[in-house]
């Protein structure tokens, strides 16, 4: 388990819905630092934040970032895009885009404060999704299951040296990813940062937000026809 008091958070896509919410948590549960990151970082109006430039698709900018913020003790990788084309006619250098930001954006990250979090013993936090196990999202699930089997692998080679590794799954929440659809029953930001944060403090390896997800992933153990029934048809 991790305790945030008095952590120091790295946070990727901090200006979005999620991540506003994942950077006034973590203040709020008494983080001495927060690396607010983001491909236009913006003022925060608190002394405990400190907002960087960040393009996790750009490795030289991420190796860059990672040698100012080695005292990172808590990585959350939660920047991510989400285009809309199918993984047959969508431009190519859209999937390529969202391979990048997605997938080897956060591998890249991890690998550089590695030696942060392990000295810390400290915890990376990988934010996944519900499409991690369902292909709707087509170029985005695939980033996502991607990730979450990226997710699976750091536990197991960060574990002997004391670093938490956890993957977070929830369904559709009211952040600007989903502008244009109904906020209704969606999850909301602020209660999935809380969440989040339980489970770091926990020392849980795994978070599973809703019933969709829930359902979702159980179905996995099933036939393909169960999360896909018109391949039945």
């Amino acid at each position: 388990m991790t305790s945030l008091n008095g952590s120091t958070v790295f946070i990727t896509g901090a200006n979005g819905g999620l991540g506003t919410e994942l950077v006034k948590a973590a203040l709020d549960r008494g983080a001495r630092r927060v690396y607010a990151t983001a491909r236009s970082p913006k003022e925060w109006g608190d002394e405990r934040v400190v907002p960087l430039l960040l393009d996790v698709a750009d490795p030289d900018v991420v190796d860059r970032i990672a040698r100012q913020t080695g005292d990172t003790t808590i990585l959350i990788n939660n920047a991510a895009i989400y285009p809309k084309g199918d993984l047959l006619t969508a431009p190519t250098e859209d999937i390529t885009a969202t391979l990048a930001t997605n997938l080897l954006g956060p591998i890249h990250l991890a690998r550089a404060l590695a030696p942060a979090l392990r000295s810390a013993k400290g915890a990376l936090v990988n934010i996944g999704s519900v499409l991690s196990w369902f292909a709707v999202g087509k170029a985005h699930s695939v980033s996502k299951a991607g990730l979450w089997m990226a997710t699976n692998a750091f536990r197991l080679e960060l574990a002997p040296a004391g670093v938490q590794v956890l993957g977070v799954y929830a369904g559709p929440t009211d952040t600007p990813m989903q502008a244009g659809n109904d906020p209704a029953g969606m999850n909301q930001p602020s209660d999935v940062a809380a969440a989040i944060f339980d489970a770091v403090e926990a020392g849980d390896n795994e978070l599973i937000v809703d019933e969709l997800t829930t359902k979702v992933h159980t179905a996995l153990s099933a036939p393909v026809t169960a999360l896909y029934p018109a391949l039945a048809q």
